[in-house]
């Protein structure tokens, strides 16, 4: 007898296709939208523009070549700051996670960092190390570290008791424990905190590079502000919304698809 075909849901082979399409068609949406309400008149063109400026603004900060040095530059910053906060956040998180005094102590301390805003580091930044690279990484290193470091515990205390007892009757102590057991038993928190950190990296980042203006996305807005080019901010938002919606859909979602099938969540949504 032959198989009765569904037809009700899309296989999963033409599921991103109708994902895109989706997509395409909001997008195209919103386009249509912001070009008409900058062309009805109810702001001057100083204030507001439509996408057609930006694009064009697009097109030329890439043929002078100047889009994509900035692009560079602050990618580099972020990059070597989100990986520094990363693995002192794991260390620490691990740290305050698996000893109670340590919690007591540095993790009260790193759960008040973490409502600091990042703004506040750049005062110390600017007074420790001057207008300077370093200044910049420091700024991006304290905004992302406490986010990562709390996931990092969050996770550890999260973890079946179940798993580490079963791992220390089969003789698991120390560094195997932690390698081995608690650290991808905690995996979905630390995650979490990881996108979190890369949000907060972003906006210490760019709060530092407009107070210290070189070729970078920051000191493109801040052209932008001082010689009224509003299509050239407009343009630099979008770089910066592209460029994190293009991190999430390389690097964090196939993560996190990865650990949600590893343990057995693939079907919850």
């Amino acid at each position: 007898m032959a198989r009765a075909i569904n037809l009700s849901r899309p296989t999963a082979q033409y599921k991103w296709l109708f994902k895109l399409l989706r997509q395409f068609i909001f997008y195209v949406f919103v386009l249509l939208i912001w070009e008409g309400i900058s062309r009805s008149g109810i702001w001057p063109d100083y204030l507001f523009v439509g996408p057609t400026a930006v694009a064009h603004s697009l097109i030329v900060g890439f043929q002078k070549g100047t889009m994509i040095t900035a692009i560079l530059v602050s990618m580099r910053r972020l990059f070597l700051g989100y990986v520094i906060s990363v693995v002192i956040g794991v260390i620490l998180g691990l740290l305050i996670g698996s000893n109670r005094y340590i919690e007591e102590t540095l993790g009260s301390l790193v759960l008040g960092l973490q409502a600091l805003p990042s703004v506040c580091w750049i005062p110390l930044a600017l007074l420790w190390f001057g207008l300077s690279e370093q200044a910049m990484l420091f700024v991006v290193v304290m905004g992302a570290l406490f986010s990562v470091t709390l996931s990092v515990d969050a996770g550890i205390k999260n973890t079946p008791p179940v798993y580490v007892k079963a791992a220390r009757n089969m003789g698991a102590r120390g560094l195997a424990l932690n390698t081995q057991v608690i650290l991808p038993a905690a995996l979905p928190s630390i995650l979490t905190g990881l996108k979190q950190g890369w949000t907060f990296a972003w906006r210490s980042l760019m709060a530092a590079e407009l107070l210290y203006i070189t070729p970078s996305l920051g000191g493109l807005l801040d052209n932008g502000r001082n010689f009224g080019d509003i299509a050239l901010i407009f343009a630099v938002i979008i770089i910066i919304i592209v460029i994190g919606l293009t991190i999430d859909n390389v690097i964090f979602n196939p993560l996190e698809r990865l650990i949600r099938t590893r343990w057995g969540f693939a079907g919850a949504h």
